[in-house]
C-alpha cells in the first residue's frame, strides 16, 4: 500500500467515527446543559464551594465566575510547582523557577498546555496528576460553559441570564469529560500506553552516556490532554513518544480525542437553539476547512521536491516511523485547527508551506472546529461577522438566529476578533526589536522568524504546540508567553459573555422574506469567505517574512 492511500485510508477511517460519535453526544451534551436535576457528586461539590447551582447568572456575575475560579487555580498550580521540592513523589526533582512555575501555571488553566520544560526530567507525580492533569479537565470545562452560555444568549429573549457558571463547570466535568476520558484512558493502555507511579528506571548505556525511563499515570493524562483539546504531553517528545503513542491504532484514537467534543458541540448549538440545520451549518463551515488544510498539508509533505524527497518519498525529517507523513500531517493539523497543541512529529522540520499550513490554522483562530467550547463560541463569532457583512451589501439590518446585529453586538465581536492577533504581531515585533530573543533562535532567516511568530501564536491563540528550535526557557518568553496565554484567553472571553447577556436580552425577530438564512449551505461558503478574508487581511505580511518566504525559497 502506498504512503498517500494509507494516509487517505486513515482520514476516512477517522471521519466515519466521527460521525458516528456526532449526534449521540452532542444531544447528550444537550441534555446535560438543560437538565435541571443534580447528581448527587454535584451536589457535594456545590456544598464544598459554597455555591448554589439554582441561581440564574446574568453575564458580569458569570463573567467573575469564570476570572475568579481561574484565578485561584493559577495561584494554586504555581505553588505546587514552587513547592514541589518537598512533596512526597517528586522523584528528587528540585522545585520549579518561578518565571517557569508563571509560565506553565499560566499554560495549563488557559487551555494553552504550552511547555519550555522537559516533562519527564522537571515535573514529579505529585505536579503531573494532582495539578497539571487536573487542569486538563477544569480548564476545557471552563471553555465550554462560556461557550454554552454564549448559546444560551442566542436561544433566551428577554433575560440577560446565561445560567450558572459553577454548574455549568462541575456538569462538564463530572458528566461529558471525565467519563468519556476513563474510557479513552482503557483504551490506550490497551493500546500499549502506560499507566503507574513507578519512579526513575536506568536502562543502560548508549554511546558513552546513561538513560533513564519515568514512569508515571501517562494513559489517563494522554486521554484528558487531548479530549480536552490541552495538549501538553508527560513527556518532552509528547505523542511521538510510545510511551504516550505507542502505535498508529493510538495516534488514530488521539486525533478522534481531539476532534470529537468540537465537532459535536455543533449539534449541541443546534439542539439547544432550537434548529438542528443551523449546527449543521456550523458543522459543515468547520469540516470544510478542515479538510482543505489537511489535503493541503498532506500535498506539501508528500510533494517531491528534490532528490532526497524524491528518495524518502517524501519530507520525512522530524516524522516518527511509526506513523508516517500521512498520519502525521493529519494529526498536525488536528492539534493545529484545535486549541490542542499536542505533537507526533516535529513542526519545524516540515516543509515552509507545511509550516506555515499549521501557522495558519491557528491564525484562523482554531475554529475548525477549533478547542473544546473555544471552537465554537469563535466560530459564532465570525458568524456575527458574517452575518453583519451580508447585511451591508444587501442593505438590511443583519439578523442571525432571530437576534439582532446592531452596533453594540458588533463591537462586542470586533473587540473579539482584533484581541489575538495583536497579542501576536505586537509580542512578536518586540520579540524581534530584542537581542536576548534572538539568541534563543536556532535558526535565521525566514526560519528562524517562524521560530518566534510561531511561539507567539500557540501562545495568544491558546494552542501550545512549539516550532521547535527555539529555546523558550528564559525570563523573557516565559513572562512574554505567559501574559500572552492569559490576555489571549480570558480578554476573548469578556466579550463573547457580553455578546451573549446583550442578545439574550432582546426580543426574537420574526423570520421574514427578507431574512438571510443561515442554515444553507450559502451562508457556510459565506462563513469559510470571512474566516479566511480576516486571517489573510491580519496575517499575511508576517506569513510573508516567515514560511511564505521559506516556502518559495525551497
Amino acid at each position: 500500500m502506498s504512503p498517500v492511500l494509507a494516509g487517505v485510508l486513515q482520514l476516512l477511517a477517522l471521519m466515519v467515527a466521527l460521525a458516528l460519535a456526532y449526534r449521540p453526544l452532542g444531544d447528550y451534551m444537550a441534555g446535560v446543559y438543560s437538565s435541571p436535576k443534580h447528581l448527587r457528586a454535584e451536589k457535594w461539590i456545590y456544598r464544598a464551594i459554597g455555591a448554589n447551582p439554582a441561581v440564574e447568572m446574568r453575564w458580569p456575575a458569570y463573567l467573575r465566575g469564570v476570572l475568579g475560579f481561574s484565578l485561584v487555580s493559577v495561584l494554586f498550580l504555581y505553588l505546587l510547582q514552587r513547592i514541589q521540592g518537598s512533596l512526597p513523589g517528586s522523584l528528587g526533582f528540585s522545585s520549579i523557577d518561578p518565571d517557569q512555575a508563571f509560565n506553565t501555571a499560566a499554560s495549563f488553566v488557559s487551555n494553552t498546555n504550552w511547555q519550555s520544560y522537559y516533562g519527564e526530567q522537571a515535573m514529579g507525580h505529585v505536579v503531573q496528576t494532582g495539578g497539571l492533569a487536573v487542569q486538563n479537565f477544569l480548564s476545557a470545562a471552563v471553555g465550554m460553559a462560556v461557550a454554552i452560555a454564549l448559546v444560551r444568549g442566542f436561544a433566551r429573549s428577554r433575560t440577560g441570564e446565561l445560567g450558572n457558571f459553577w454548574a455549568d463547570m462541575v456538569r462538564g466535568t463530572i458528566r461529558i469529560l471525565l467519563p468519556i476520558a476513563l474510557v479513552g484512558a482503557v483504551l490506550l493502555v490497551a493500546c500499549g500506553a502506560i499507566q503507574n507511579f513507578a519512579g526513575i528506571h536506568p536502562v543502560g548505556q548508549f554511546m558513552g552516556g546513561s538513560q533513564q525511563w519515568n514512569g508515571g499515570a501517562v494513559a489517563s493524562q494522554e486521554a484528558i490532554k487531548e479530549l480536552g483539546t490541552n495538549g501538553g504531553g508527560y513527556f518532552n517528545a509528547n505523542s511521538a513518544h510510545p510511551f504516550e503513542n505507542p502505535n498508529g491504532l493510538s495516534n488514530l484514537l488521539e486525533i478522534f480525542l481531539i476532534l470529537l467534543i468540537p465537532l459535536s458541540l455543533t449539534r449541541t448549538f443546534g439542539r439547544m437553539v432550537g434548529s438542528v440545520k443551523q449546527g449543521y451549518a456550523i458543522l459543515a463551515t468547520m469540516v470544510t476547512i478542515w479538510i482543505v488544510f489537511t489535503a493541503l498539508m498532506m500535498w506539501t509533505e508528500f510533494h517531491h521536491g528534490g532528490p532526497a524527497f524524491d528518495i524518502a518519498g517524501g519530507a520525512t525529517e522530524g516524522k516518527e516511523t511509526r506513523f508516517g507523513i500521512g498520519a502525521s500531517s493529519i494529526f498536525s493539523v488536528a492539534t493545529t485547527l484545535t486549541s490542542t497543541g499536542a505533537v507526533n512529529s516535529f513542526l519545524s522540520s516540515y516543509t515552509g508551506f507545511g509550516g506555515g499550513i499549521a501557522m495558519l490554522g491557528m491564525q484562523l483562530g482554531e475554529i475548525a472546529p477549533g478547542g473544546v467550547g473555544s471552537g465554537l463560541y469563535g466560530i459564532l463569532i465570525m458568524a456575527v461577522i458574517a452575518v453583519f457583512l451580508a447585511g451591508l451589501m444587501v442593505g438590511r439590518t443583519p439578523e442571525y438566529l432571530g437576534k439582532k446585529i446592531g452596533t453594540r453586538q458588533i463591537k462586542f465581536a470586533a473587540c473579539y476578533i482584533l484581541i489575538t492577533p495583536a497579542l501576536v504581531l505586537c509580542f512578536t515585533g518586540v520579540a524581534m526589536a530584542m537581542s536576548t530573543p534572538e539568541n534563543s533562535m536556532t535558526n535565521s532567516g525566514a526560519h528562524g522568524f517562524s521560530e518566534i511568530l510561531y511561539a507567539y501564536t500557540s501562545g495568544a491563540n491558546n494552542n501550545g504546540s512549539a516550532f521547535a528550535g527555539l529555546n523558550a526557557d528564559t525570563q523573557w518568553f516565559n513572562t512574554s508567553i505567559g501574559v500572552a496565554m492569559l490576555l489571549g484567553r480570558f480578554l476573548p472571553m469578556v466579550f463573547v459573555l457580553a455578546l451573549a447577556g446583550s442578545l439574550a436580552e432582546q426580543r426574537p425577530v420574526p423570520m421574514t422574506a427578507g431574512t438571510l438564512r443561515t442554515d444553507k449551505p450559502l451562508f457556510s461558503g459565506l462563513l469559510v469567505g470571512t474566516i479566511m478574508i480576516v486571517a489573510g487581511l491580519t496575517y499575511f505580511p508576517a506569513l510573508a517574512l516567515g514560511p511564505l518566504a521559506e516556502g518559495l525559497a525551497s
